[in-house]
This record gives C-alpha cells, structure tokens and sequence, in this order.
C-alpha cells in the first residue's frame, strides 16, 4: 500500500473510541482517519468530528431528534454528515476504508463487524460480542474474502503476540492459518493452552454472604480498569471473562479444555500462552488499552505510541489464584457455550445485556444476574448451525425472555 492505511472508528464516544482517537492522533502520519460514528452521545461526537476532522461522520440513531439537529449543520470542506446503519455499512464497505476500529457495545455491533469482514477489511475487532454471537459466520466471511481480524481486547491481543513466538516466519508474512470453515489465528501443535487473566472486579475481595447486597455503585468500582458501565458490571460478575472464553475458542480454535483463567488483581499480566514444552509466554504491560489499540492497527509492526510503560524503578508484586467457582458462578456459563456451540452464544450474550440493564435500573440484584442467564440458556431451542437470522431471532427471545422473567418476580 502506497498511502497510509484508512481508518473508520465505529463508536468513537466509549471507552475504546476515545483511546483509539488518541491512538490515532500519535500516529497521524501512518494512518487517515476517514470515518467516525456514534449512536447518542452527539455532542461529545461534535467535539470529537472538530477535533479529528473525519471524511465522514456518522450517528447511528437517525430517528433522534438531536440526530436531525446535527444533521442541520452544514458540511464541511473536509466533513461529510450522514445518519443511520445503512450509512455506515455502506462507508466501511467501500474504498475509503482498509481498517475498522470496532468498538460498538453489544450485539448492535455485529453488522458492522460482518460488513468489514465481508469486504476484506482489517478488522480491529474490541466488541466481542460478534465473535460471541456470530463466530462461524464471522470466521467463514474472513476466510472468503482473506480479511484479517486482530483482536483488541487486551487479553487476546496478549494471546495474539505470545503466540507469533511459535510461528517463525510469521510476522513477516502477516499470514494467517485457516482451519476447516474458519480463518483465525492459528496456535499452531505446541500450544498446549491459553490462560486468560481477570482482575476479579471489584467485589473479589467481599465475602460471599455479602455479594447479594452490592450496589450499582459497589459494582461499578473497578479496581485497575476505566470502561464503560455494562462492562464494568461483566467484571464484577465474571460475565465478562465467559464471553472471553467464547471469543478465544473462535479466535484460536481452541476447545474448552486448553482454555483456563486465573484471577490477577494487578492487571499487568494480560494473558499466556502455556507450550508443550513446559514453556510459558506472558505479554505484561500497565493496563492501556491504547496498546492493544495500537497493535491491532501497527500489525505486524511496532511503533512508539502513548500507552503506558512499566516503571521498572518500582517494586511489584504479580500474583495469580484460581478462579474461586462459587464467587463467579458467571464463568462456567462461557464454557459450556464453548461446548455446546450452535445458538448458545447469542442466547447467552442477550439475556445477559437485558439482564445487567435490569440490575443497572435497580430492578435485580448483582448476584440474579449469572441464575437468569443460566435459566434462559437452559430453555431455549436450541440449534446447533444457525444462521443469521436465527441468531438474531434467538437474541431477541432472550432479551423477552429476561423481561418476562424479571416481570414475574414483580
């Protein structure tokens, strides 16, 4: 590529979107920011288009009135407006974008992903719920149209790095593996497991008789990372780390049982990879998302960037325990949709976004949110090799399904 690399972020107002505008902004003679969206937050959106200066700008929910204020304003000679879903598939599908920052929250980000993958673009993929969700057909279209996914989320981003220390040659080459029906990143014979760290969120240190009387505010304290509520609340209840065991099975091709996570409070060690040789490789850094960020769009090269670095002056302690099942019953959920596969993932994922909705508006404890999930899992139809649609289907039985559960408790 003669140019520099175009580059669309895709909820640039949340947490990942405003690190990977920073991101962006350090490395501004190696990429072009060509495209930004958001869905409500309009305003810091408007802030962030006259800062960065995109090609095109985008708000998702063209049905708010703000929407149609925004839209109002005239375009720029270097700004073009538009609104909806159908005006940012058809920007990241097109010529004026090679790189797609996904960080759209939650399943209203998988069309997007499927469009970028679908179009052979790089996808920097920090919304794992389209993996969670829609892993084969989104492994499937990246293996037609030869797209790269490289993951954001710090944990499998570390997983992504230790792993090119088994594949000589790889990095120069940028190639990925494909595998059967899927293309993915390949971990190779010697690879004999990954372990993906938690911080254990904010209650890991409460007694267990205590976790039914967290607050949303208890729930929203997280130690060592800065993220968004909904995230915040899978920390502390582990949810998040089960949909990291999904996204890792699709990412690495890997079956639940080469697959462990251990509690690391200090957020430095983001994940491993244990060889057959007894060996095991760590990626350590100060919790940052901007590294993974950085990564993910540099690949397979290093640049000097703003992330944090380790202040090698100070002393540190790194510990790690086992994941105590009783505290995070959450986890094994992500493991028995590993095993069971089909709809499981976007049943899970559903009930589990309508289910922290309903804690975060005072309606169910913390603790209701694992046992809801759990029964919603159990009872829907399952089927083993869906498509879109009825993954789609399925992710709307589940949300109901959560609705009419908590209606009945009323």
């Amino acid at each position: 590529m003669n140019r520099p690399p175009k580059v669309a972020v895709l909820g640039s107002t949340g947490s990942i979107g405003r690190s990977a505008l920073e991101v962006l902004q350090s490395q501004s003679d190696g990429f072009e920011l060509t495209c930004m969206s958001c869905h409500q937050q309009i305003e810091l959106f408007e802030k962030q288009c006259l800062e960065h200066r995109p090609a095109l700008a985008i708000v998702t929910d063209e049905f708010n009135p703000l929407t149609r204020q925004w839209l109002a304003a005239p375009d720029s000679k270097s700004m073009r407006r538009a609104a909806g879903s159908e005006a940012l598939i058809q920007s990241i599908s097109g010529p004026d974008v090679d790189i797609v920052i996904a960080a759209i929250v939650g399943v209203a980000g998988l069309e997007s992903s499927l469009a970028a993958v679908q179009n052979g673009k790089r996808l920097a993929l920090a919304n794992k719920e389209s993996l969670v969700v829609a892993g084969q057909l989104l492994l499937s279209s990246a293996k037609e149209s030869r797209a790269e996914i490289i993951p954001v989320d710090s944990e499998h981003c570390a997983i992504f790095q230790a792993l090119q220390c088994d594949r000589p040659g790889a990095i120069e080459s940028n190639r990925w593996e494909d595998q059967g029906t899927s293309s993915r990143a390949n971990p190779g014979q010697s690879a004999q497991r990954i372990i993906l760290t938690a911080s254990g969120g904010p209650l890991r240190d409460w007694p267990l008789e205590d976790l039914e009387k967290a607050t949303i505010q208890d729930a929203l304290a997280h130690p060592t990372w800065s993220m968004g509520r909904k995230i915040t609340v899978d920390s502390a209840t582990m949810m998040n780390k089960a949909l990291e065991v999904i996204e890792a099975h699709w990412l690495f091709g890997l079956e639940a049982e080469r697959i462990q996570v251990v509690i690391h409070p200090q957020s430095i060690i983001h994940s491993m990879v244990e060889f057959n040789d007894g060996s095991v490789i760590a990626q350590l850094s100060p919790p940052d998302m901007r590294l993974p960020i950085q990564y993910a769009l540099t690949y397979p090269k290093r640049t000097m960037g703003p992330a944090k670095r380790m202040d090698w002056n100070l002393s540190q302690t790194l510990s790690w325990y086992p994941v105590d099942p009783e505290r995070y019953p959450a986890l094994a959920l992500g493991f028995e949709v590993v095993q069971r596969g089909g709809t499981c993932g976007a049943v899970l994922n559903a009930a589990n976004e309508a289910a922290v909705e309903l804690f975060l508006s005072g309606h169910i404890r913390l603790t209701d949110i694992a046992k809801i999930c759990r029964s919603v899992l159990q009872h829907h139809n399952f089927a083993p090799t869906p498509n879109l649609n009825e993954l789609l289907e399925q992710d709307r039985w589940a949300r109901h399904e959560v609705m009419r559960w908590n209606r009945s408790l009323c």
